[in-house]
């Protein structure tokens, strides 16, 4: 199982791009966020990769980031969203703006890529409106800036997506489901702007649960 390739970008297109590893090309099917973010070709490059295997086909799927490939696997527990499906919302959606519209149970922000409707966007929000408030604490939301996405505050900094990880986990610590805390938490990001330290969060966001 091919978890990860290291080589010289050979080629790319609207949806894949073609790393030679030792002479060997491998297909690799990404995201236009990713594939955006790739070196000029002949320069090295480096993708997490998650490996489909199925009777007729081997597809490889790359990613310049652990939170995008977290996000294309949970994407894919939604029953009727495959691999291309995830990649075009990935394509349209930054992962920061999927957990932020997903907390907030706002299927707008997903039916926004292509050939989502109401109804898949709807469906999407139900299923993962639980779990994505878990992702959200394990990875504390850092992976989403890391290729430079807009943070839900508006300013984009790191700071403020960890920030935001931290006061999930700090009011699930207190008791809070981890959807409801991400839920607030997100609102209180929203009230704030840029000026969303950890303690204003953590504040506006338990005046949000007590209303």
């Amino acid at each position: 199982m091919i978890a990860k390739l290291r080589g010289i970008l050979d080629s790319s297109g609207d949806d894949y791009c073609l790393v030679d590893v030792g002479g060997v090309g491998y297909l690799v099917y990404a995201s236009g966020r990713t594939l955006s973010g790739l070196p000029p070709v002949g320069e090295d490059v480096v993708l997490l990769i998650d490996t489909h295997v199925r009777e007729d086909h081997i597809h490889l799927y790359g990613f310049r980031h652990e939170l995008e490939r977290d996000w294309f696997r949970l994407l894919q527990s939604v029953q009727g969203v495959g691999a291309k499906v995830a990649l075009t919302i990935l394509s349209t959606v930054s992962p920061d703006e999927l957990t932020a519209g997903i907390a907030a149970q706002d299927k707008t922000v997903v039916a926004r890529a292509k050939g989502v409707g109401p109804k898949m966007a709807t469906r999407i929000v139900n299923e993962l409106k639980d779990k994505v408030a878990k992702l959200a604490v394990t990875s504390n939301l850092a992976g989403a800036v890391q290729s430079g996405d807009a943070s839900i505050g508006g300013n984009g900094g790191q700071d403020n997506m960890g920030s935001m990880g931290d006061a999930v986990s700090a009011l699930t610590n207190l008791g809070y489901r981890p959807a409801e805390a991400l839920q607030a938490v997100s609102r209180a990001a929203q009230q704030l702007g840029g000026n969303d330290d950890l303690q204003g969060l953590i504040r506006v966001a338990l005046q949000e649960l007590s209303q």
